[in-house]
């Protein structure tokens, strides 16, 4: 297993890493603070699961924002 470190990487790799982990981290509190202010009644399924599936990486904002949320 290779194993790299912060110091291992380019300065173009670390500053994708930080974009890449802003825009990760900006999409997960955009969709927590939409579910904390949004009645359950629009909210698709428990707000608590919601909140648990917002955590998993990009995927988690994106399910909650395109399937989660009723109109």
């Amino acid at each position: 297993m290779i194993t790299t470190t912060w110091k291992d990487l380019t300065d173009a790799q670390r500053a994708a890493v930080l974009a890449l982990a802003s825009v990760q981290v900006s999409t997960a509190v955009s969709a927590w603070t939409d579910l904390a202010f949004r009645p359950a009644e629009q909210v698709r399924g428990s707000k608590a699961k919601w909140a648990a599936i917002i955590a998993i990486n990009f995927v988690g904002p994106a399910l909650y924002f395109f399937r989660g949320r009723r109109t």
